[in-house]
């Protein structure tokens, strides 16, 4: 039986990923962010998970603004990293899992989640641009990764209540898939920043850290603030943390956060967090996914 043994919030922000690419590891303006994400990559290695079940946002690279669905999956043997414009970063094709996939697909229709179901597109920063600092990939990577896009770029866009509720009903499906499978499910974007209008560069550092401990401690006082709590506190494009929300959704009561970095470079608020699920035997894990919902679906 499958379960999920913790989860990671992550931003994507772009250069995150330039960082990577460029080696800018001992760059004293860029030491703090690879020093962040190395417990991260530690604590993967040590639990060696079989699947990433990865909540992310498309830039209108793959979908656009003619057809941007609230929810959509992937659901192919390997998808291709995007080219954004300066060509595709020199990386591996990234691994998807078809059989869960279309499991979860499967679930989360039936739980009366209308998503798309895509094959053959590329991945763009939204996915890989954290990636790339959470798995090594050379000459493959380790494991696979089922993504989940969530529409933060083009309104209406689902409430963070919506995006809680599909955590915790990937959840269900993932105790509900019968191979014995370890997952990490990981929630991207943000924290707070904002790249345009009269507030462009707004960054809110004080917001941030309440919702790094909300996200932990009271994931439902998240669910319940609108999109205009989340833009006014943290940007125009800090909306895009109800991503975080799907992922703890998919997450016990008993999780542990063990690991926060932030960073504040320029522009954008960089951060990553390590949720832990406790040591559970696989039948009183299963009860708990099935029948522990905090807010029901």
């Amino acid at each position: 039986m499958a379960r999920i043994i913790g989860g990671i919030g992550t931003s994507h922000v772009p250069t995150i990923g330039m960082a990577f690419d460029r080696k800018k590891r001992d760059d004293p303006n860029w030491t703090p962010l690879f020093e962040g994400y190395d417990a991260v990559a530690s604590w993967l290695a040590a639990r060696k998970p079989d699947v990433l079940v990865f909540f992310y946002n498309d830039h209108a690279t793959s979908f656009f603004f003619d057809l941007y669905p609230t929810f959509a999956i992937g659901v192919s043997d390997e998808f291709a990293i995007a080219d954004e414009g300066l060509g595709p970063r020199p990386l591996p094709r990234i691994k998807g899992h078809p059989r869960l996939a279309r499991h979860l697909a499967e679930s989360l229709v039936n739980a009366e989640f209308d998503l798309a179901v895509f094959q053959d597109l590329p991945l763009d920063h939204g996915c890989n641009s954290p990636l790339t600092m959470l798995w090594p990939h050379s000459p493959d990577w380790p494991g696979a990764l089922v993504p989940i896009e969530i529409n933060v770029v083009q309104y209406p866009l689902p409430t963070a209540l919506r995006c809680y509720k599909l955590g915790q009903a990937v959840r269900r499906a993932v105790a509900s898939y019968p191979e014995d499978l370890k997952v990490v499910v990981v929630g991207t974007g943000g924290l707070s920043h904002q790249m345009q209008g009269e507030r462009a560069g707004f960054n809110n550092t004080e917001w941030d850290m309440r919702f790094l401990d909300l996200i932990e401690r009271e994931p439902e006082t998240l669910a319940a603030m609108r999109h205009v709590d989340f833009a006014r506190l943290g940007g125009s494009e800090g909306v895009e943390v109800i991503m975080w929300l799907a992922m703890r959704g998919a997450l016990s009561d008993a999780v542990r956060k063990i690991h926060q970095s932030y960073y504040l470079p320029m522009t954008t608020a960089m951060a990553v967090a390590v949720f832990e699920e406790p040591e559970a035997p696989p039948r009183a894990a299963a009860e708990t996914a099935m029948h522990g919902a905090r807010i029901p679906a």
